[in-house]
């Protein structure tokens, strides 16, 4: 890989892409904290028993909701690989053209392990990638794949492609290792070795734990499937709530929880069978499921925890989402590089000191329609919401206008009520979108 320069970001500016150079990493703050983002695959809204589930209860996650930021209004995009493409570049995926699950996330982009590399951390990820253009059942990732964890900053990885199950072959650091037990378990129990590597170098760390669980085909182990009344769903839910507990544990353990900034949420909203209520997840009162513009498609559960700088545990309903993680990290560490390019998140320190009152820019949802032979801002569903509203647009001409503050489950469609409101969002929806197609067709990029 290359190296970049890195320099003093000033908050709230853009973020640029790297420029490959050879140059030294640039001094960071001494008080630089570890950061552990953990996501699940396919976990409903409403998948929490603090979110009000009743057929399990997930005390760790209950815990971790009442020691940080817990967050009412979190977004991901409608599904798998988009929202991991949001997480690593704090963009929207369109704009590099990763629209579906099993596209491929463009080598131009910069990646946060690799901003952050730049800055002296230790980078590992453990779980599920997708971002290598590789669909179906996950698959062992070879270092020589372009895409691979490895070549994307991360210096190790215990990964493989897409979902996998209770007995898998994943790839450490690219060889083939099988590894037998609950699959949340045992990515846990890797990233904490990598962990405590770090720790014991005294170096900062950027672990990602991306489960593979709840995605169907669910797969719990025998323990959890008769512990949570046979259903595989939530049994695999008991796995991924069991090692959250884990993981905190051994961060305590290694005397690192207080300076560890903690991040947890799904990728998207659940896949809802509408035949069998619950049986693939639930998001409550939210219409929609995986893949939809609509909240049950991509309003998540979402969770900060950093004691060292949340001293004051908060509930917010300030609108925010996956794709803030990127410039969150880069604004904290304050780290710039040259060439700008477009963000679509936010960092959100201000809201973790208790310093933002309402979100400053609103959230962007777009699903391409692959089918049309040129995009435009017609091409597929879209989404734009801000502190109170959000827009839908379901199809061409086809308006939707709920209020969020009162209508969480967008059954009141004000489209007809608010001329001036609609006229607002839908100027700023188009010109987002006329700036997505421009990052899409590579004009962000030296050299497009």
């Amino acid at each position: 890989m290359h190296s970049y320069v890195v320099v003093a970001l000033s908050a709230g500016a853009l973020i640029p892409s790297l420029r490959a150079v050879g140059a030294e990493p640039a001094t960071v703050p001494a008080s630089r904290p570890n950061i552990i983002l953990c996501m699940t695959d396919d976990q409903g809204w409403g998948d929490v028993s603090y979110n009000g589930l009743k057929k399990i209860q997930t005390p760790n996650l209950d815990a971790l909701a009442a020691a940080g930021v817990r967050f009412n209004r979190f977004y991901a995009q409608q599904s798998c690989s988009p929202t991991r493409a949001s997480v690593m570049t704090g963009r929207h995926p369109n704009r590099m053209g990763l629209f579906w699950p099993g596209i491929k996330l463009r080598k131009q982009e910069l990646t946060l392990a690799q901003a952050v590399k730049q800055v002296g951390y230790a980078t590992g990820h453990f779980g599920k990638w997708h971002l290598n253009g590789v669909a179906g059942p996950g698959k062992v990732i070879p270092d020589s794949d372009p895409l691979s964890p490895r070549n994307c900053g991360f210096d190790e990885s215990f990964s493989v492609s897409n979902y996998f199950e209770t007995d898998w072959t994943f790839g450490h650091n690219g060889v083939p290792e099988k590894a037998a037990g609950d699959g949340s378990d045992v990515i846990v129990d890797r990233a904490l070795k990598f962990i405590g590597t770090a720790t014991e170098q005294n170096k900062p760390f950027l672990a990602v734990i991306w489960f593979g669980s709840p995605h169907a085909p669910c797969n719990p182990t025998p323990e959890d499937l008769k512990a949570a009344g046979g259903s595989g769903y939530y049994g695999e839910m008991l796995g991924v709530d069991r090692s959250m507990g884990t993981l905190r544990a051994g961060l305590a353990k290694l005397g690192i929880a207080d300076n560890t900034m903690l991040w947890f949420s799904s990728d998207n909203g659940g896949w809802i069978d509408p035949a069998k209520p619950d049986a693939l997840g639930n998001s409550v009162d939210l219409r929609g499921r995986k893949g939809d513009m609509l909240e049950g498609g991509i309003r998540v559960p979402g969770l900060i925890v950093w004691p060292a700088r949340i001293k004051q545990p908060a509930v917010t309903e300030i609108p925010a989402g996956v794709v803030d993680i990127f410039p969150t990290i880069v604004d904290l560490l304050q780290i710039k590089v040259e060439h700008p390019v477009p963000l679509d998140g936010i960092s959100l320190l201000p809201l973790l000191d208790g310093r933002m009152k309402a979100r400053p820019q609103p959230l962007g949802f777009w699903q391409f329609d692959e089918e049309q032979p040129e995009i435009s801002t017609n091409s597929g569903p879209s989404a734009w919401s801000d502190n109170q509203y959000k827009l839908v647009k379901s199809a061409p001409n086809h308006w939707e206008l709920y209020d969020m503050t009162v209508d969480r489950g967008e059954k009141y469609n004000l489209a007809g009520e608010h001329a001036d409101v609609m006229k607002r969002m839908k100027a700023e929806l188009e010109a987002w979108q006329l700036s997505v197609i421009r990052s899409y067709k590579g004009e962000d990029y030296p050299g497009k």
